[in-house]
């Protein structure tokens, strides 16, 4: 059995999709959020075993082997090294938000950030460059697998969960998780071809992920399980979510 069906426990997978992992593109951490109501960068809170939230996302990612991004919004976050140690094919790479200019030397009190359309259009754009430049191993993924920091669903069953759809969903080029009430757009698969409008979109001064995404989204349900899991924002909710991980 590999790593990704062994991590899946209770959260209504469907058992019968592929399960390999040609169309991933590679990863994206969300980890620049200004986190105002936590109080602290949700990327460095700390999980009940110790680990950093940040080198939790990494390790379970790393298992994916394709390219890691980290888009932290010029803050510098370090993943842990012993995070590396387990796939060193999986490179890790910090980028800059599209159409930011970071000075590393300046570090406003207020973080302030454009939202998570940038991140994603430079994950993107980054991937793209990969796939042109030969240093991807499969030129022909076509997705990119988009993970917040307010979300404690492993990369892993994240993957697992959403490639299921693709060959069902062959006219939406952005597919994620929804529960009864909410869509979660910064948990799923953005794919590669939707970078030159999403570019355009954002030249244009718009910053709102709903309005660009609604045209092309295919939605997933997901267990209560998991919906425990994802969208805390104060300590309260990070104390809930990590009640709520598997033992």
């Amino acid at each position: 059995m590999s790593d990704i069906q062994s991590n899946l426990k209770g959260n209504s997978v469907v058992t019968d999709c592929s399960n390999n992992l040609d169309g991933l593109a590679g990863v994206v951490i969300l980890a620049g959020g200004a986190s105002k109501r936590m109080g602290t960068a949700k990327a460095m809170l700390t999980l009940p075993s110790g680990e950093q939230l940040l080198d939790y996302h990494v390790r379970h990612a790393s298992k994916l082997q394709v390219p890691i991004l980290i888009a932290d919004n010029g803050r510098g976050f370090q993943a842990g090294l012993d995070v590396h140690s387990e796939k060193p094919n999986a490179p890790v790479i910090h980028i800059a938000d599209y159409g930011t200019d970071v000075d590393s030397n300046k570090h406003d009190e207020q973080i302030k950030t454009g939202g998570a359309l940038v991140a994603i259009e430079s994950a993107l754009q980054t991937l793209n460059d990969l796939n042109d430049s030969g240093v991807s191993k499969n030129v022909q993924a076509s997705w990119l697998l988009v993970i917040s920091c307010d979300s404690l669903i492993p990369a892993t069953d994240l993957w697992q969960k959403l490639q299921c759809e693709i060959s069902l969903a062959t006219d939406k080029k952005v597919i994620c998780l929804k529960d009864d009430s909410h869509l979660y757009p910064l948990l799923g698969l953005y794919q590669l071809s939707i970078e030159r409008d999403l570019k355009n979109y954002i030249d244009s001064r718009q910053r709102r992920v709903m309005q660009f995404i609604q045209p092309l989204v295919k939605a997933v349900p997901f267990s209560k399980e998991w919906q425990n899991l994802t969208n805390f924002n104060t300590p309260e909710d990070f104390k809930q979510a990590c009640a709520a991980l598997p033992k």
